[in-house]
């Protein structure tokens, strides 16, 4: 009787690199924690080939930071001011170190929760927000929710998620698509406030 062997699990790389700016090919550990997955090198390329490559003075908020990817891209890029929000422990201390050896002055680490974070920012003082929560949670309306006020007029979210957002979805919001793109798994929108 022939035995049938265990799904097998999808691994996770060790490194992500920065792929743009003064940071540019530095490498990023990745702990293999449940939940976690690293936005992959070719989304984060077309993400900031649509934002654009010079980010300077940006204010930015990764929310559920992870590995930090997203927001140490964007200071890479020249943002003034990046908080890496995460709640794993682990995860945190990952996140200053990196943050230590790049001398990144102008990236913070915060250990919370993203959406009580999001909700304490004041109004209108962001330029981008990234939301990449675990795709098998729900905390993708409650984290637009959260951001939209600490969005400034002119700012964007770019939400990561397994399946792409609808009109319908994001009104409720006042967010409206700006792109859209697919990689794998990944769908990567980026929003801006409806005018």
């Amino acid at each position: 009787m022939a035995r049938t062997s265990p799904t097998a699990r999808r691994t996770l790389p060790h490194q992500v690199r920065i792929i743009g700016g003064t940071w540019k090919r530095t490498l990023l550990p990745v702990l293999d924690r449940p939940g976690l997955r690293p936005t992959p090198d070719r989304v984060r390329e077309t993400l900031f080939n649509w934002l654009g490559q010079d980010l300077a003075g940006w204010r930015c908020v990764d929310a559920f930071a992870g590995t930090g990817a997203l927001g140490l891209e964007a200071a890479s890029r020249g943002a003034a001011d990046v908080l890496l929000v995460e709640a794993e422990g682990v995860l945190v201390d990952q996140l200053r170190a990196v943050v230590q050896r790049l001398a990144a002055e102008q990236v913070r680490v915060q250990r919370g929760n993203a959406l009580s974070v999001l909700a304490t920012l004041p109004a209108a003082s962001l330029d981008l927000v990234f939301i990449d929560p675990p795709f098998e949670s729900d905390l993708f309306d409650k984290a637009l929710a959260a951001a939209r006020p600490a969005l400034a007029g002119t700012g964007f979210v770019y939400l990561e998620a397994p399946s792409p957002w609808a009109a319908e979805a994001l009104a409720p919001h006042r967010l409206e698509l700006v792109r859209h793109m697919k990689a794998g798994a990944v769908h990567g929108h980026l929003l801006r406030s409806v005018a």
